[in-house]
């Protein structure tokens, strides 16, 4: 029998767990696809262990559901009135509690035609990150000679977020564990150490100023843009969204990316535009500690489990 992720427990990843089930049939405008792929977010452990995700995203749901949004593979039935997809299409896209299975019911325009170049573990994991990345850099503008700091610039978001900001002509200057720092050069971004003192560092690299500044780590880089005079209708979040209310900065994410976002990305990636590196990849039975990983952070690209 196919088997799926199921979220048994709330409180801690290890409420998780792999059981069979029954194979599903695609309702009007669903697919069915076979996953390859399913990719890790941040917010897929957070509506787990954290009451407030748990309400903003399943507040109606009963235990067991399922888990996961990212997700690529192969359509394997199509539901009534679908038309945009074929059996045998290769597909990725996102569907919040079923991406982490055999087979994934998903609405037909949720996804889009996987390019031939992007592996399976790539498209697998590009379905929010394309969408919040692309969002939060339209959100900032970075104009051609400017400076914007990108925190968490080698992880799921900031790795493409860094990248695109250098698309526009402005100079990306990416905060990262040391492990990093010779990689995100290798992509033409600036690396910046965290912690203490980085702020100094920061003006050392960018005596001209900062402009910009994308936060996909927390309150601590947000400070650091107010300290280093970013108005703050130039700094997103991703990751702390009360304080950047406090301070005046905007919380715009992937909600708030457009219909062609994720394609585009998808295309950059494949013609080799963009680099989007995969950390880790996990077997499905094996998602506690691929959830384990993810939550000890530092990591380079996405996280990812695969079927087979």
């Amino acid at each position: 029998m196919p088997r799926a992720v199921l979220i048994e427990r709330r409180g801690s990843v290890e409420g998780l767990a792999v059981r069979e089930v029954e194979r599903p049939d695609p309702g009007p405008g669903q697919v069915r696809v076979r996953v390859e792929a399913a990719g890790l977010n941040p917010v897929d452990w957070k509506i787990i262990e954290r009451d407030a995700a748990w309400q903003a995203y399943a507040a109606d749901l009963a235990l067991p559901v399922g888990n996961g949004n990212d997700l690529a593979g192969i359509v394997d039935v199509v539901g009534p009135g679908v038309t945009r997809w074929a059996i045998d299409d290769e597909v990725l896209g996102g569907a919040r509690f079923h991406a982490q299975a055999d087979f994934a019911l998903v609405a037909e325009d949720a996804l889009v035609a996987k390019p031939d170049a992007l592996t399976w573990e790539q498209a697998g994991a590009l379905d929010i990150v394309a969408r919040t990345a692309a969002a939060s850099v339209r959100q900032v503008a970075p104009q051609p000679g400017e400076t914007v700091l990108v925190s968490a610039a080698a992880g799921g978001v900031g790795v493409l977020a860094a990248q695109l900001v250098a698309r526009h002509g402005a100079t990306a200057i990416g905060t990262a564990s040391d492990d990093n720092h010779e990689f995100l050069r290798s992509i033409g971004v600036v690396p910046v150490a965290y912690g203490d003192g980085m702020v100094e560092r920061i003006r050392s690299i960018a005596p001209g100023g900062v402009d910009a500044v994308l936060d996909n780590h927390g309150r601590a880089t947000l400070q650091a843009g107010i300290d280093l005079g970013v108005d703050p209708a130039r700094i997103n979040t991703i990751a702390d969204r009360p304080f950047a209310a406090e301070i005046g900065a905007t919380g715009v994410g992937g909600a708030n990316a457009q219909g062609g976002d994720l394609a585009d990305i998808a295309a950059l990636i494949a013609d080799g535009e963009l680099a989007f590196p995969v950390d880790t990849v996990f077997p499905i039975e094996r998602v506690v500690e691929a959830y384990r990983h993810l939550q000890a952070g530092h990591l380079r690209g996405k996280v990812v489990l695969v079927t087979e």
